[in-house]
């Protein structure tokens, strides 16, 4: 008698190991993705040094946009969604000068052809999970970015901030002109362009369940 019970008792435990662990792993697999649609109050802006002949020092041409759209969606595991895209039109960007924002936009960028930058998140480090509701943390986000029909992997430097119904921050990253084959920009009274391109884009995103 005691023998069976002692077996009993034993059949009992793995039994309710067992439960426990399926339904652990149906919680996991239930948990919901969190979608980040990209909203008002978001910006991007590009920052390209250059001589001016008028000028005795280094000069910053700096343009931007409040033109962007898209949402990233993110796995209860930190792996992104298909469909996480976010997207930049170029023909929107403005600087303190028309005259450049018209060359660029004709030479430079040639935005009749190539009229927006996607950025495609493939992978993330640093992020916190599951997303917390309060706080701040630095994260990379890194992924495929096409710009001036060529498409190339880039890594993004993310600062963020966590709130129940949204996540907002900044994310920077530098570009060669050559790696995306654009050509840097010529006027009669520029002298020089240094041979990188620093983006910024400040975001601020709607936080719902994915």
């Amino acid at each position: 008698m005691r023998l069976f019970a002692r077996g009993w008792i034993s059949t009992v435990v793995v039994v309710a190991g067992a439960f426990v662990a399926l339904e652990g792993t149906a919680r996991s697999q239930a948990s919901p993705a969190t979608r980040l649609e990209v909203g008002k109050g978001s910006r991007a802006e590009y920052r390209v040094r250059e001589q001016l002949a008028r000028l005795n020092f280094p000069n910053d041409a700096v343009g931007t946009t409040e033109s962007v759209s898209g949402a990233l969606v993110i796995n209860a595991d930190g792996s992104f969604a298909s469909g996480s895209k976010l997207t930049v039109d170029l023909r929107s960007l403005r600087t303190d000068e028309p005259k450049r924002d018209g060359f660029v936009r004709e030479n430079t960028l040639e935005t009749n052809r190539y009229p927006s930058a996607e950025f495609v998140p493939r992978r993330q480090k640093g992020l916190p999970l599951p997303l917390p509701a309060t706080g701040t943390a630095n994260l990379q986000l890194v992924g495929d970015m096409t710009l001036h029909g060529v498409t190339k992997e880039v890594t993004w430097n993310v600062v963020a901030t966590f709130g129940n119904d949204q996540i907002a921050g900044r994310a920077t990253t530098t570009l060669q002109f050559a790696t995306f084959n654009i050509t840097k920009p010529s006027l009669a009274r520029l002298m020089s362009v240094e041979d990188k391109i620093d983006l910024e884009v400040e975001f601020k995103a709607k936080r719902t369940a994915g």
